[in-house]
């Protein structure tokens, strides 16, 4: 295998190909032509002496070794891109990124406050938000295209690529409008809860298949009438009498003060739950993402 000498060139071009599964996207992602991709990739086999890709008049796939090999190369890459952020952060972060991912609801009900505080601390700094499902942003973590994930977890883990550190305690709560007044009264068994209407987000959600988990291991069905991709839609339509929802307490708390909203007492309540903050134990935080990550950890909430 000859590779001592390989053009670092190269392995930009695999890379992009890789990402894209496409010589055309690459090609008009680093602005040369496609037969300068194709001929990047063919000197790239020739020196591994391996095919990296499968290519079909209409796809292109990775071969075996191709996965390998994107596995490595894209974490390095990840680690180079970090390399030149910090540099840049060392201008008193006047420039930089801070690259975050988080559910709509972690988004919508905790990060707004602290963005907008660290926007007021480091204006310069971009922030690249992504909104995604727990499980979704942690594996943009471990690949290395988002510096922290905040995630809803029902338990904390350390595993050798990512560390999670406790944020705060967050109650899972069942909750209603006025039509339902009466189930404040005593709490309610949970195979009762088949009764009444029943809105709940969509199955690919970590809170969904966290409720999901807890009535099925106490073999309780649950029949929603309605599964939808926003808890805020799922508040709006509960505040509208339109049935009945889970949400968490702590996001929740203005809407039961002002009694738009009221919890519904269960005979067995959910345990708690924790927000996590994620980061990867091998890519050190650039400056800009140390910045956030003191803030939230300096946070009492």
């Amino acid at each position: 295998m000859k590779n001592s000498s390989i053009n670092f060139e190269h392995y930009k071009v695999f890379y992009h190909v890789a990402t894209n599964l496409s010589f055309s996207k690459a090609a008009q992602h680093l602005y040369l032509s496609q037969s300068a991709i194709s001929q990047s990739i063919r000197l790239l086999e020739e020196q591994l002496a391996v095919a990296l890709f499968i290519r079909t008049t209409k796809q292109v796939h990775l071969t075996q070794a191709g996965q390998i090999l994107f596995h490595h190369i894209e974490q390095a890459y990840h680690l180079i891109e970090i390399g030149e952020r910090n540099l840049a952060d060392l201008n008193g972060l006047k420039q930089g990124e801070l690259r975050l991912g988080a559910s709509d609801t972690l988004c919508r009900y905790y990060l707004l406050s602290f963005l907008t505080k660290y926007k007021h601390l480091y204006p310069h700094i971009k922030i690249t938000l992504i909104n995604r499902p727990s499980p979704v942003c942690v594996d943009l973590l471990k690949k290395g295209g988002i510096d922290i994930a905040l995630i809803t977890t029902a338990e904390f883990f350390s595993e050798h690529t990512l560390l999670c550190r406790p944020l705060m305690a967050i109650s899972d709560i069942l909750i209603a409008g006025s039509n339902y007044a009466d189930l404040q009264n005593r709490p309610l068994f949970l195979e009762n809860l088949q009764q009444y209407p029943l809105i709940l987000l969509e199955q690919k959600s970590t809170t969904r298949r966290y409720i999901d988990d807890f009535f099925t291991a106490r073999k309780v069905p649950l029949n929603p009438v309605m599964e939808l991709g926003s808890l805020d839609l799922c508040i709006d339509l509960v505040k509208e009498n339109m049935g009945l929802t889970f949400a968490i307490k702590e996001f929740v708390r203005p809407n039961l003060t002002s009694h738009q909203l009221f919890e519904v007492p269960l005979a067995e309540c959910l345990p708690k739950r924790h927000l996590g903050l994620v980061t990867h134990a091998k890519i050190p935080l650039p400056m800009a993402a140390q910045k956030f990550y003191q803030l939230l950890e300096k946070s009492d909430m």
